[in-house]
């Protein structure tokens, strides 16, 4: 499945040695003086990042080195297939000897997210990527599940408005459900307030681009249910309270908890856990139009509560209130949503690390422990329940925003713990979902970012 990966080296399979800044001079001593003397001339230091090619006795390439932080980072591999000649390589076999099935898992996985690109629209270089020989610990399922996970995340957010609209947001479950033989139903348009989703209805109904609710089903109905929620604002102005330009140049990104929700449940089924899964995604732009909704509307959600529009911008509860509501409604063993949901969570965490809010400390320690265990971390802000006050209106139960603007992340969180049950374990993860420049298996624009802590998690608990 993944191309860069390769069963069985050939007979011009290039050796590659991963070696750290501190363990260079090691491995010098054990060289002959001509490798030594080319490797010191060259300037290599193990740098990270870093290559140095050692030719053969016909000229050719025959050993790369490759300067790594530490053999087991996630990354030190990572930038490899894009640095190095198209062309096949294979972990040393006296390093990949000394490699246990996590380091080589994280070898190979590190090589597959570095083997990513965003090809839709423009033609690519002709130079392809380098492949690597699979290393014999690696537990490939594992690195498939998560490498193909990832670039559904990363295809999704990449693709622009134009072409990722409410309906192929849609379509992405569908391809998912036959893919893997799981059910779906798409709610559209007026049938939103038919069945009582009014919330997402005031939202999506300026756009020409219908709203919708996507609601996938996997797994045996009689094993523990694990619901997944993600928002889906294929694209946000703002609406009446419009964004200035700068604000929406980014808001393409905005399904991004979306497309979380959709790989989380493609790893989950890939992995045929033994969990009823469901997967819920309110999808919907947030444009202007005569029919969009207004500051200070009173809309009715599907759980009862009416809520006060105190800003337009803060679309996102607001889709995601009637989704929750539908997910508590079954109890489930597990519920968990992805959101690119506030700028505060940016402010306060940075492009990195999504802020994680949860009424379940139990969920929040393995959520976070799982993170710093599979380099994919995130940070606990707190449910403050004094914080909750903010929300009050004169008008409804509940407003959609505070006045104050203090605690933005956690307000919103507070706000979405309304449509929840204090019995059901819930966690709500604020992900930025992009990254802002390129690092090494990280390109910049869509992506994954707290899913495989969150896989992690489901598959201790359950599998």
């Amino acid at each position: 499945m993944l191309a860069t990966l390769l069963a069985v080296d050939g007979p011009d399979t290039v050796a590659l040695t991963p070696v750290t800044k501190a363990g260079l001079a090691d491995w010098l001593s054990a060289q002959s003086p001509a490798v030594a003397s080319w490797v010191k001339a060259v300037g290599f230091t193990g740098e990270a990042g870093s290559t140095v090619f050692l030719p053969g006795p016909d000229g050719a390439v025959a050993h790369v080195l490759a300067g790594v932080s530490a053999v087991d980072d996630l990354w030190a591999f990572a930038g490899l297939p894009s640095s190095l000649p198209a062309g096949s390589y294979r972990i040393d076999s006296k390093i990949e000897g000394a490699l246990d099935a996590r380091a080589a898992t994280r070898a190979a996985l590190g090589w597959a997210l570095g083997s990513y690109r965003f090809s839709r629209y423009k033609k690519q270089p002709e130079k392809g990527f380098a492949n690597l020989v699979w290393p014999a610990e690696a537990d490939r399922g594992e690195v498939e599940r998560a490498a193909t996970a990832t670039w559904l995340v990363r295809d999704l957010v990449n693709t622009p408005a134009c072409d990722m609209g409410p309906a192929e947001l849609a379509q992405a479950a569908q391809d998912l459900a036959v893919e893997f033989d799981a059910a779906v139903e798409v709610i559209v348009g007026q049938d939103l307030l038919d069945r009582d989703y009014p919330a997402i209805h005031a939202v999506g109904r300026a756009s020409p681009r219908a709203p919708r609710l996507v609601d996938l089903r996997w797994g045996n109905p009689d094993h523990p249910k694990v619901t997944i929620v993600g928002k889906g604002v294929c694209f946000d102005t703002g609406g009446l309270d419009l964004k200035p330009s700068s604000g929406m140049l980014m808001m393409k990104k905005d399904m991004g908890g979306a497309a979380h929700a959709l790989a989380l449940g493609r790893m989950i089924m890939m992995a045929g856990l033994p969990v009823r899964l469901r997967v819920l995604v309110p999808a919907v732009e947030n444009v202007v139009s005569g029919d969009s909704f207004k500051p200070l509307d009173v809309l009715k959600t599907r759980k009862g509560l009416t809520v006060e529009v105190g800003n337009t911008d803060a679309e996102g509860r607001l889709i995601l209130c009637d989704a929750l509501a539908e997910a508590d409604s079954e109890k489930p063993d597990l519920l968990i949503d992805f959101a690119t949901l506030t700028g505060a969570a940016r402010v306060a965490l940075g492009p990195d690390l999504p802020a994680l809010m949860c009424n379940d400390d139990q969920l929040a320690n393995d959520l976070t422990e799982a993170g710093t265990a599979v380099d994919d971390p995130m940070w606990r802000l707190p449910l403050w329940a004094p914080y909750r006050k903010g929300l009050d209106s004169k008008v409804a139960d509940i407003n959609n925003v505070t006045t104050n603007g203090f605690a933005g992340a956690i307000t919103a969180g507070l706000f979405l713990q309304e449509f929840v049950s204090k019995g059901t374990s819930w966690a709500h993860l604020d992900t930025y979902a992009w990254n802002g420049s390129a690092r090494p298996g990280r390109p910049e624009g869509g992506e994954a970012l707290g899913l495989r802590a969150a896989y992690a998690v489901i598959a201790k608990r359950f599998g």
